[in-house]
């Protein structure tokens, strides 16, 4: 029991030690007061009891100045404004509906016919150029080994 009892002052006071060490290093550094962060560190590590009691009375961040989020002032999801969801332009059915009008005032249809033709015109040209390496390729097995090329 006398132990005990001599014992408790030192587990009271590495656990002080402890508990205050890990706030000083959590607390963002703008809102610890009195001393910078660093100095605070050193005071709990090498004056422990004293350093300790100086931290929680007057280093500690104000409950009343905390950070927004910390308080509840922040948005958090479910209390956050709604807004309007933006949707990618190929996904919004008004974009495509000012599209689709804008298309049809200017002549669009025309505009597709347009398109549609130059297509067929480029395949037909990648056709003849297609037919035309085959031609080539043919003629160049023809030739005898030795000619020249």
């Amino acid at each position: 029991m006398v132990l005990l009892l001599r014992g408790l002052p030192v587990l009271i006071e590495i656990g002080l030690l402890v508990f205050c060490l890990i706030e000083v290093i959590q607390t963002p550094g703008d809102e610890v007061r009195n001393l910078p962060k660093g100095v605070w560190i050193l005071l709990i590590v090498f004056v422990p009891i004293v350093g300790c009691i100086a931290w929680l009375v007057a280093g500690r961040p104000d409950p009343r100045r905390q950070s927004a989020w910390r308080v509840g002032n922040g948005f958090p999801e479910s209390d956050r404004p709604s807004r309007r969801r933006v949707a990618a332009p190929d996904d919004d059915p008004e974009f495509l509906g000012v599209l689709n009008r804008d298309r049809d005032r200017d002549g669009g249809r025309d505009q597709d016919r347009e398109h549609e033709e130059l297509l067929r015109k480029w395949e037909a040209d990648l056709r003849n150029r297609k037919a035309e390496l085959r031609r080539d390729a043919d003629g160049d097995d023809r030739r005898e080994p030795g000619a020249p090329s």
